[in-house]
C-alpha cells in the first residue's frame, strides 16, 4: 500500500516547515522543534543508521542546523530541498575520505529522519567547503 501525493507532501510540510495535518497531526504545542540538523557522510548511514553512522570527521567539521520552516527548506510536490544553500564549515586539515551522502536529523539523540546521495561526491582537502545545494532533493514516495 502507498501513501498519496496528498499525503506525502503533507508529511514533507509537517517535518520540515512545522505545517499541522488538518484533523491528523499538529506540530507539537508545548516545545515544537525550531531547526533540522543536517550532516555529512562518508558512506550511507542506510535505514537502520543514525546520524553519527559514517558521518564526516573531517578537521572543522561541525553538523548545520537549518530553520524547520519555508525558509530554511522547500516543499513542493512529495519532495523537499534547502531554500538556500547549506554551507559546512572549511576543512583545516585531515580531510578524511570524500563525501557521498547527507542526512536530515532532529538534533536530539543522533536520530535521522531522512538521507540522501551527495551528487556529485565532494573530494575532501584542505580548503574545500563542502555544500548541499538547492538542487538537492529529499523525496517522499
Amino acid at each position: 500500500m502507498s501513501k498519496s501525493n496528498s499525503l506525502e507532501n503533507a508529511l514533507l510540510l509537517l517535518i520540515f516547515n512545522a505545517t499541522g495535518i488538518a484533523d491528523i497531526a499538529d506540530n507539537d504545542q508545548t516545545s515544537p522543534a525550531t531547526t533540522l540538523t543536517v550532516a555529512l557522510h562518508t558512506s550511507d548511514p542506510g535505514e537502520a543508521g543514525n546520524q553519527s553512522t559514517d558521518e564526516a570527521s573531517y578537521t572543522g567539521y561541525a553538523r548545520v542546523t537549518v530553520a524547520r520552516t519555508a525558509g530554511g527548506w522547500t516543499v513542493s510536490g512529495n519532495s523537499v530541498s534547502p531554500a538556500a544553500n547549506i554551507d559546512f564549515p572549511v576543512c583545516t586539515a585531515s580531510p578524511g575520505g570524500a563525501i557521498t551522502h547527507f542526512s536530515v536529523g532532529t538534533g536530539v539523540g543522533n536520530v535521522m529522519l531522512y538521507s540522501g546521495t551527495v551528487t556529485p561526491n565532494i573530494t575532501m582537502a584542505v580548503g574545500v567547503i563542502p555544500r548541499i545545494n538547492t538542487t538537492s532533493t529529499i523525496t517522499e514516495d
